[in-house]
């Protein structure tokens, strides 16, 4: 009978050992997360990374390394690349690109080397609405100004995938506005630094960012920059005189063809800074990635540490999101033939 109880034990110990969640849990043990970051370090996108690399491991069973490696370049085309075809589906890579990089997928940019809705998507640390920013010596005082420049702002920006690009050109498309869109600077950071010295004038990019690091705060404090247009529907607390998008396509009688584009191009703020990892993780991975990034997103520490570096945090589930990026990729040709003009394809 002794014998019996044994082997029955053994073969109880053995059946757990072998179960799929049991593996996962201890296949991280002693591992390293590699988390690649489309932009440079010291971007908001950077700053979201680091803080999840210090605070994600202690939720993951085996409580692996995390680290963070930028791989900036092409609007964080070139970081989604990598996510998606050359990294391995173990659970081992997770990435962060800009969510509007399912445009260059739609219009069918050769350089895409994934399908958007089929990353394993593993969530994001808020949604986060847009805005455009004006040297505040510049002539453009007001987004009427800029419609009725002869000569228009030049805005720096990554590339087509950016808001730094597709933002001044949804205004161009529904409000009539005009800007020189100056491409090929690496980050955020590189944009700023070419408004101080006055290459360009303006940029596009998330409310959060603005006011989260520098320069932003010293900007701010000395008038440095003004706000003509923010992208939400209704307007940020913090920007309380500045008109939406929304607001301007109604002064301006905006045609409804226009309206749907504003809906489908900024749709992907509800992504917000999604987080992926390649095609075909293995589903106990997936959900161990997904409960340890949404637990870490309630950690004391962790909130604290955001609220330090006025990083907001509302948190949007992996789910959420995977449904979304499959809805945003499946759009009617008309759709697609409009974002294709917008990006100038």
């Amino acid at each position: 009978m002794k014998k019996l109880w044994i082997a029955l034990a053994l073969f109880l110990a053995g059946a757990l050992c072998s179960s799929p969640g049991v593996q996962a849990q201890a296949f991280y043990a002693g591992k390293t997360i590699r988390f690649v970051v489309g932009l440079p370090a010291g971007d908001a996108y950077d700053l979201y990374a680091r803080i999840y690399a210090q605070h994600m491991p202690k939720y993951i069973p085996g409580n692996p390394n995390m680290i963070v490696l930028n791989m900036p370049g092409a609007a964080t085309l070139i970081a989604g690349n990598y996510v998606f075809s050359v990294a391995r589906p173990d659970g081992l890579t997770l990435g962060s690109s800009l969510p509007s990089i399912y445009f260059d997928q739609l219009v069918g940019r050769k350089e895409v080397k994934f399908d958007y809705a089929k990353f394993t998507w593993i969530g994001s640390p808020e949604r986060s609405n847009h805005f455009l920013y004006m040297r505040a010596d510049a002539p453009y005082k007001t987004i009427e100004d800029v419609r009725a420049a002869s000569t228009p702002p030049r805005c720096g920006s990554t590339g087509t995938g950016s808001p730094s690009y597709y933002i001044p050109k949804l205004l161009e498309e529904t409000i009539g506005a005009k800007f020189n869109i100056v491409t090929g600077y690496q980050g955020g950071q590189e944009i700023d630094l070419a408004v101080e010295r006055g290459e360009v004038q303006c940029r596009a990019f998330t409310i959060t960012t603005f006011f989260a690091r520098e320069p932003f705060h010293i900007w701010r404090k000395k008038g440095f920059v003004r706000v003509l247009v923010q992208t939400g529907r209704k307007r940020d607390e913090r920007l309380r005189d500045v008109p939406t998008i929304h607001e301007l396509m109604d002064k301006y009688k905006t045609p409804e063809a226009g309206r749907r584009l504003v809906s489908v191009v900024l749709a992907g703020q509800d992504l917000g800074r999604p987080i992926m990892a390649p095609p075909g993780v293995p589903a106990e991975r997936v959900k161990i990635l997904r409960d340890a990034f949404m637990k870490a997103l309630s950690d004391p520490e962790l909130l604290a540490e955001a609220k330090k570096k006025r990083l907001e945090i509302d948190p949007v589930s992996g789910e959420e999101i995977a449904a979304l990026a499959k809805d945003l990729v499946t759009q009617p040709p008309a759709i697609i033939e409009q974002i294709r003009r917008l990006l100038g394809k």
